[in-house]
């Protein structure tokens, strides 16, 4: 049995798949960002997340492929040792969540693969594995049309008073936040990406307003126009992949927004499991 993960910061949507390709079971975990570590350990919380799906209490697992958010290579060690005692199995890859995703989208073909949701990212890939990137550095420094700094453009816009009036009351009427609270929540509590990202389909919600569209078509053209850009004269000849959570629920804004750069060939997967999947079995 054949273990495959898809692992956001957010959630991780786990496949069982046999040797013959076909997908026993699927289920849905809780996220994990070995960058941002929980305060139990990842082997404890990944225990926890696989209990009773696989190893001792589940199925034998012979090989696990986890494709996962902040997987870089420094901390991918951790996260291979941490599933090879949960899983019970030595045949254990970890790769980031961008090569999972060009893998789901793009197949054995090149292309450009992004992703939009808690986080950001892309790359260029060549059918196998990436040959260029460049860097998403985090919701603080990057991470341009993700969830979190679509939340982060939110939250400053409320309390800077930038949005309509009643806006702002929605807003503050819904969530119930002093700026004590938000301070809190986003410098001094863990996970500060995740409560930002939880705060987007405030945006979904009200996208006809105009400084709310404004936010998102301004984080979409930075997003295309800072990362997308970079791989020099792709965007006309490969397919253009977008996945991710933000990408599925503002596809007509992230259309606009590419079609702004001359980009016409725009594919949006909401789902990568069945890709990664064919991946594997498809050789």
């Amino acid at each position: 049995m054949i273990l495959i993960a898809d692992g956001g910061s957010t959630k991780i949507r786990w496949a069982l798949v046999d040797d013959r390709g076909c997908v026993v079971s699927e289920f849905v975990t809780a996220g994990l960002n070995p960058l941002l570590p929980p305060t139990q350990g990842i082997e404890s919380c990944l225990d926890g997340y696989l209990r009773g799906y696989v190893g001792s209490d589940g199925v034998t697992v012979d090989e696990v492929w986890y494709y996962g958010a902040g997987c870089l290579p420094h901390v991918c060690g951790d996260v291979e040792r941490a599933l090879m005692s949960v899983a019970g199995c030595d045949q254990v890859s970890v790769a980031s969540d961008m090569l999972g995703a060009a893998r789901a989208m793009c197949g054995r073909e090149a292309g450009v693969a992004c992703v939009l949701g808690t986080g950001s990212n892309s790359c260029l890939y060549d059918g196998r594995d990436i040959a260029d990137s460049t860097p998403a550095l985090g919701f603080i420094l990057g991470d341009e049309g993700s969830g979190a700094v679509l939340g982060r453009r939110l939250v400053s816009d409320v309390f800077k008073r930038q949005l309509p009036q009643w806006l702002c009351r929605e807003f503050q009427d819904r969530y119930r936040l002093s700026v004590s609270e938000l301070i809190d929540r986003v410098y001094r509590q863990p996970e500060p990406n995740r409560f930002l990202a939880s705060l987007a389909p405030f945006l979904r919600e009200h996208i006809e307003c105009d400084g709310i569209c404004d936010i998102v078509m301004s984080e979409f053209t930075r997003f295309i126009g800072r990362n997308v850009m970079n791989y020099t004269g792709v965007c006309d000849s490969l397919p253009v992949c977008f996945t991710g959570s933000i990408a599925v629920n503002f596809a007509p804004q992230l259309n606009e927004a590419a079609h702004r750069f001359g980009i016409n060939n725009i594919n949006i997967v909401a789902d990568q499991l069945p890709g990664l999947v064919k991946y594997h079995f498809n050789h």
